[in-house]
């Protein structure tokens, strides 16, 4: 059994999601969102950290997953954006949990079936595989489909490790 913690950053807003695998698929454990206060960007960076170690801690993840950064219009939002998922990266690192990056077109993929998915496709697909209802913040299903991604990912190495061997 694995526990995965799935991390969708932002500078304002980063989404988590933790997810466990079991032998009959995936069992749903947590999710939320870290609303970062202050205009400062040091501080955020902080509390960036802070909250991954606190989550880390309350719900003992053993592998993380995270978007990769990609390119935005604005390369001021994309350095700052890499900066935080630094802040979330050095916060599991602490715990020696270690760390698998996908592109966001590997989890809409992963997730949805389509690499062009939008946010409200990964979104319902997260529910549906997860048997969540009820509300659900879009970054904290991103992070889910973060974990879902990694998820497949692994379990498809596995397979073909056994075939390999």
């Amino acid at each position: 059994m694995t526990r995965i913690l799935g991390i969708d950053p932002g500078s304002r807003l980063t989404g988590f999601g933790v997810i466990e695998t079991t032998a009959t698929g995936y069992k749903y454990i947590a999710s939320g969102c870290l609303r970062i206060k202050g205009n400062d960007f040091p501080p955020r960076l902080k509390q960036i950290f802070a909250g991954i170690s606190d989550i880390v801690e309350e719900y003992q993840p053993t592998e993380m997953a995270i978007e990769q950064v990609f390119m935005h219009k604005n390369a001021d939002s994309a350095l700052k954006l890499g900066q935080a998922r630094g802040a979330a990266i050095c916060a599991v690192q602490l715990f020696d949990i270690p760390v698998f990056e996908y592109a966001a077109r590997q989890v809409k993929q992963a997730v949805v079936g389509k690499g062009s998915a939008d946010k409200l496709q990964v979104q319902q697909m997260v529910k549906i595989l997860l048997g969540i209802t009820g509300e659900l913040q879009i970054d904290a299903s991103d992070a889910l489909g973060i974990s879902l991604c990694h998820a497949n990912f692994q379990q498809t190495q596995r397979r073909i490790n056994k075939q390999g061997a």
